[in-house]
């Protein structure tokens, strides 16, 4: 085939729709209209000879053919930006982008604030788009969807699969009431499997803590889950106990009004925070400075120990 009479702009589109199986989000994300992507798919179908896509009731499903050209077509469009990118320099004084993050509210409240600020005042063009983990984290990241996936290692056993770095470690602490009639400067076993307890969750997912405990074998007195976010504040006037995170419970301990004890589990392990990121980005000089900024952040936040 020769590629002068080939629109390799038709490769953009069909990465687009592989990533969405849809012509209407495809056209969003590429800011085109609905039609122009329909004629498009009409293209490429001409192009390959294939029909790409083909209706399944309300949803269009790939074709074999479309399949197995994914990741080729992913990895060729990944090189071109790669090499272009790599033409410009980035200053982030004068830059204009939007990165995407999926992060939690525990990384968003203790990590990500701090850069908020930074940024407002070493590079007011950055614009930040965080969005919470859902179930389909890995898939989010994988489809080229967010740039940056920040979380647990612990809860991301995919992480391999990608570029990543260990960002920071952090513990679970005890939380109580600070006025709490029945706990006093420690808290044993026997308390913590009996008085009334606050489960943490993550949207849909069990915190880490809740899995610990369960693969520690400790009893819970379980009368409330909430979000981890939110959790802390619930616990005010009542005899309801909590793990949270020590970083998050010390920034807020004040505004909740609680205590914070050492855990009477010995045995329970504290979490590594790590970033993801593809293959995609890994050398493009603004995504690289955007890494390294967390990083430098996160050699500061271990300078600074959560006592």
């Amino acid at each position: 085939m020769d590629l002068r009479r080939v629109d390799l702009n038709l490769l953009v589109a069909f990465d687009m729709l592989m990533t969405e199986r849809s012509v209407t989000r495809a056209a969003q994300r590429l800011s085109i209209g609905q039609s122009a992507m329909s004629s498009t798919l009409g293209r490429l179908r001409k192009l390959f000879g294939d029909p790409i896509m083909t209706r399944d009731g309300r949803t269009l499903v790939a074709t074999p053919l479309a399949e197995s050209l994914a990741e080729p077509v992913r990895e060729l469009l990944t090189d071109i930006e790669n090499v272009l990118a790599l033409r410009h320099e980035f200053d982030p004084a004068t830059a204009e982008h939007t990165f995407s993050i999926i992060a939690n509210d525990y990384l968003t409240m203790t990590f990500l604030q701090p850069l908020i600020a930074r940024l407002s005042i070493e590079a007011p063009g950055i614009r930040l788009r965080i969005y919470p983990t859902g179930d389909d984290f890995a898939d989010q990241l994988r489809r080229h969807r967010v740039d940056l996936l920040l979380m647990p290692q612990e809860a991301f056993e995919e992480h391999t699969e990608f570029h990543h770095r260990t960002l920071f470690h952090d513990r679970f602490v005890v939380a109580v009431d600070k006025d709490h009639p029945e706990v006093g400067d420690e808290i044993t076993l026997e308390q913590f499997t009996s008085l009334p307890y606050l489960a943490a969750s993550s949207g849909h997912l069990r915190s880490l803590s809740e899995m610990q405990l369960d693969f520690l074998g400790v009893p819970r007195n379980t009368e409330i889950t909430a979000g981890f976010g939110m959790a802390p504040f619930l616990l005010r006037g009542t005899r309801l106990i909590t793990l949270v995170h020590e970083r998050l419970a010390r920034s807020i301990r004040a505004a909740a009004e609680i205590r914070l004890l050492e855990p009477p589990i010995p045995r329970l392990q504290p979490i590594t925070e790590i970033m993801a990121w593809t293959n995609r980005t890994d050398a493009v000089p603004g995504h690289r400075w955007f890494r390294q900024t967390l990083i430098d952040l996160a050699d500061e936040y271990n300078d600074t120990p959560a006592r």
